[in-house]
């Protein structure tokens, strides 16, 4: 037990720690807002390494965290492939893809009223729709390559960023609508100079939520045929050969790049909407 007792004096003084740098004069600093999600981070792998070593639990069922770092360092190679497999040829393609359509038929919702009441309520419809049931379809129709992988990306982060588009494009007051009338703006100079930079907190926030669904969808098609190479054909056969510290390795890596990728999104929404209150200290 004494790993346990360990894991435990180590989580109450990294928990007295974290309490410490949120209520410090500090807190605001980008270094302690860093460091308090990374200190608890840190706590709960060490508490987990902890309760696996001192109930025995046997690698099979849940491997320790120490056990996935040595084989995420073993097989950099293998993770490699599967990351250029998954994310750059399926997940960040499919992703572009989905919301270069998405705001280009957002653009032609706003201009059409029939298309605003026939095309939302589709959007809705097949957001619904259950991925499990539209991957093996895509894969189907588009191959067992990245190209299915990338179409259920588009599907998946398609309707998301629409919706939040069209309702970001309908911000704009109308006062200030009426005024670039007076001034015999055309549509596409109200929309370039009025409408969409107040429909871009509404559009980046598409774009976050679209980043985890892509990585998502991309995994789930490769459930469904994938090369000899991607994080879901992995983790699928990981789990079929009792490799459960790979599919560790694999989800550690999902999680790592999700994290980064919201993280330049987010990022890039402080670049571009530096004047919205939500981005003012």
């Amino acid at each position: 037990m004494m790993w346990l007792a360990g894991a435990l004096v180590f989580w109450a003084c990294a928990w007295a720690g974290n309490v410490a740098l949120a209520n410090s004069p500090w807190s605001e600093r980008l270094g302690v807002r860093l460091a308090v999600p990374l200190l608890f981070g840190v706590t709960l792998l060490v508490l987990w390494e902890g309760l696996v070593r001192a109930f025995g639990v046997s690698p099979v069922i849940l491997p320790p965290p120490s056990a996935v770092a040595q084989t995420f360092a073993n097989s950099t190679d293998i993770l490699w492939q599967d990351f250029q497999q998954t994310v750059l040829k399926g997940a960040l393609r499919g992703y572009v893809i989905g919301a270069l359509a998405a705001f280009c038929t957002a653009i032609l919702i706003d201009r059409s009223v029939f298309l605003t009441r026939g095309l939302l309520p589709i959007g809705n419809f097949v957001a619904a729709l259950p991925i499990v049931g539209i991957a093996p379809i895509l894969v189907n129709w588009f191959g067992f390559d990245w190209q299915s992988k990338a179409a259920v990306v588009v599907v998946m982060v398609f309707f998301p960023i629409l919706v939040n588009t069209v309702q970001g494009l309908g911000q704009s007051d109308a006062m200030s609508r009426d005024l670039m009338r007076t001034y015999a703006a055309s549509y596409p100079q109200t929309l370039l100079k009025l409408r969409l930079p107040a429909a871009l907190p509404f559009i980046f926030n598409g774009l976050k939520i679209a980043t985890t669904l892509a990585l998502i969808g991309a995994i789930v098609a490769e459930y469904f045929g994938s090369p000899t190479r991607g994080m879901g054909f992995r983790i699928s056969t990981g789990v079929g050969s009792l490799s459960i510290d790979l599919v560790w390795a694999e989800i550690a890596v999902a999680a790592i790049v999700g994290t980064a990728f919201y993280g330049v999104v987010s990022w890039l929404e402080a670049r571009f909407t530096f004047w919205h209150p939500s981005q003012r200290q």
